[in-house]
């Protein structure tokens, strides 16, 4: 058995051997102009075509996986920046929990962001470029099995060209034998010799039916697949930077938010150590006047210092809780919301109805108007993070 199949391996070598030395015969043979070349202009312009689009294909491959590598790189850098900020970070600092969420949530960002674009981005371009490899086999197999077919066109042409004269040639020396050969011999001589002609005839016409009928089948495939493959990039580009620019635009959005909670809680954390500076001071301050605070203490019905400053009587508005500060501005977008500045003082009031109070939202009146106008007819809601309490 293995005599066998090294000959059958053999034989399908020397077939092999046999086919690219006659392709390159026939293509010494076209390039010195002794032979023509099947050619096709239009052909010609799709392979062109998929060159162009496999090339730029292949590159828009590489730079968004450089892209990509890019994302990463960045979200190790933010991670490793937050990670640092969220370690120093003290227990007593204002925001820690809101902080230590902020790290989590801009971390899955990163993530979620790098992940959209490899499933719904590059996965799809590599699906895209997989269709590539196996087109351009068969290009290169068509391109040999043309050649292949001009050959068997071309031998076939000599034959048929050659025919009379090798019939002629073939009378002339049935004649010489058929005269040296017994009569009853002659005959059969001279069908033997028209016989091998007829042969090698009749094989190159077969060979050149089998050359171009397989040559012709993958000419036919290519030339429908080729135009549709050169049409189908524009929704392939399309798709891709569609993809790519919705996650861009989410991605940047959503890390826009988490940036000025960022910078929210930076902002309060710096008005937080203010505030303890400030009282520090004023500790030390009210010290050297303790007697004269003493002379005119209020009573134990009175409101607390901070409520009662810039020349209030010690009044409060009923329902008064506590004031606080302002440290944002805030535009009113309602009729029944209060108008803030930084740093407008606003005394904290009940809500009428407790039901009528959201989560977030206070009732107050600037402690300004109170104080001239003993009217809390202006009183408004506004949102509780926009202040601090003193």
């Amino acid at each position: 058995m293995a005599e066998i199949g090294k000959g059958v391996t053999a034989g399908k070598l020397a077939i092999n051997v046999q086919k690219r030395l006659t392709r390159a015969q026939e293509k010494v043979l076209q390039k010195l102009g002794k032979a023509d070349e099947t050619r096709d202009a239009a052909f010609e312009e799709m392979v062109s075509n998929f060159n162009k689009q496999m090339t730029e294909g292949t590159k828009l491959q590489k730079d968004l996986k450089a892209y990509l590598a890019a994302v990463k790189t960045m979200h190790d850098a933010s991670r490793r920046l937050q990670d640092c900020l969220a370690d120093m970070y003290e227990p007593d600092w204002f925001g820690k929990e809101e902080m230590d969420a902020l790290t989590e949530d801009t971390d899955t960002l990163w993530l979620d962001y790098h992940q959209n674009i490899t499933d719904k981005s590059l996965t799809s371009l590599d699906a895209y470029l997989a269709n590539f490899p196996d087109i351009k086999a068969r290009i290169a197999k068509r391109d040999r099995k043309m050649v292949d077919f001009d050959s068997a066109r071309h031998h076939f042409s000599s034959l048929q060209k050659g025919k009379k004269k090798d019939e002629a040639k073939i009378a002339k020396q049935a004649a010489l034998l058929e005269m040296a050969a017994p009569s009853w011999a002659q005959g059969l001589i001279s069908a033997h010799q028209v016989a091998q002609t007829n042969l090698s005839y009749n094989q190159a016409e077969e060979e050149l039916g089998r050359a171009q009928k397989i040559f012709e089948e993958l000419n036919v495939e290519l030339q429908d697949e080729l135009p549709a493959l050169w049409d189908n990039r524009v929704g392939v580009y399309v798709n891709t930077f569609q993809r790519l620019a919705g996650h861009q635009e989410k991605f940047h959005g959503e890390m826009g938010k988490l940036s000025q909670n960022l910078n929210d809680i930076m902002t309060k954390l710096e008005e937080q150590r203010e505030l303890k500076k400030g009282g520090a001071a004023a500790a030390k301050t009210g010290e050297g006047a303790k007697s004269e605070e003493t002379n005119h203490s209020e009573s134990a019905s009175s409101p607390p210092k901070s409520a009662v400053t810039n020349g209030s009587d010690g009044e409060l508005p009923p329902g008064f809780l506590y004031k606080v500060k302002a440290i944002h501005d805030y535009a009113a977008t309602d009729g029944d919301e209060l108008e803030l500045k930084i740093g407008d003082d606003v005394l904290v009031l009940a809500f009428d109805n407790p039901d009528e109070q959201d989560d977030g939202w206070l009732m107050g009146v600037q402690e300004s108007h109170w104080v001239q106008n003993k009217d809390i007819s202006v009183k408004g809601v506004f949102p509780e993070n926009f202040t601090q309490k003193v």
